[in-house]
Formats: structure tokens, C-alpha cells, sequence
């Protein structure tokens, strides 16, 4: 962000900054946004989640420590935080791998009050699935 800010024309504040990525990047995007919750007013996450959320499966850590929701827990239930969020957006595939990794992220999320848009399109975790996403999503941004 610094790199943008110093070499572009940008509206450099949370109102005008979000972050998304897809499948490995959209749990990199949570990993971001979420300690940095007041620079980011959308989030998007295609075919993902938080990576070992279920406690199994892809990204699941051989030995997990505290986990995420604990590590994160200030910024989880800051209503203040939560409350210029304009758009919180999660979509995976029906046959997406990580499915049920999204689904448990959303879950969390949901029970922290955080105001969760969340859809499952037909698919997997492919290319044509995540070039819909963004069609779905950018024009949802800076409303």
C-alpha cells in the first residue's frame, strides 16, 4: 500500500480500499484485513477461507497453537471496527475442495455479527468460477 500510495493518485483511506483474493490469496486477504480492519471497507474472498479452520484437510497445521479466531479475537468483536465494513463477500463452488472451509469461515464470522454475504455457485475450483466472481464482485465495490 505505502508503494501505491507514494507513486499513484489514490483516495488512500478505508472507505476506498478493498482487498480480495482467490484460494490461497483469499485466505492471505483474511490475514490481512481482518489485524487491519479499519484501512479495508471491502472484503472478498472466492474459493476459500481460513486455511485449517475445520481442523483437517488443505492448510491444516501439523501443529495449530492458538487458533485463528483466538489470535484474532479483539478485532473479531470491535463493533466499531465491524460497522463501516460495507461489503464482507465469500463465494465457492458446490464442488470446491475447500467448500467446507469456506463454509466454517463464514460460520465464524456470522457468530462474531459480522454482516457475511455468502454464496455457492454451481463448479469447482477453477479459473472460469473465479473470473465470475469478480464479475459478481467488482461492481459491488465503492457504492
Amino acid at each position: 500500500m505505502p508503494l501505491v500510495e507514494k507513486n499513484y493518485r489514490i483516495h488512500n483511506n478505508r472507505k476506498n480500499r478493498a482487498i480480495a483474493g482467490l484460494s490461497m490469496g483469499g485466505g492471505h486477504s483474511l490475514n490481512i484485513a481482518i489485524p487491519n480492519l479499519e484501512q479495508f471497507a471491502y472484503i472478498g474472498v472466492y474459493s476459500s477461507g481460513i486455511f485449517g479452520i475445520t481442523g483437517a484437510g488443505p492448510g491444516a497445521p501439523a501443529n495449530p497453537g492458538e487458533p485463528w479466531e483466538v489470535q484474532h479475537q479483539e478485532n473479531l468483536d470491535n463493533a466499531r471496527l465491524k460497522q463501516s465494513l460495507k461489503l464482507f463477500w465469500f463465494v465457492t463452488g458446490k464442488d470446491d475442495f475447500l467448500i467446507e472451509t469456506t463454509r466454517a469461515t463464514v460460520a465464524m464470522f456470522r457468530k462474531h455479527n459480522f454482516d457475511v454475504t455468502y454464496n455457492e455457485s454451481d463448479g469447482g475450483h477453477t479459473w472460469i468460477n473465479w473470473r465470475n466472481y469478480l464479475y459478481e464482485f467488482a461492481p459491488l465495490l465503492f457504492q
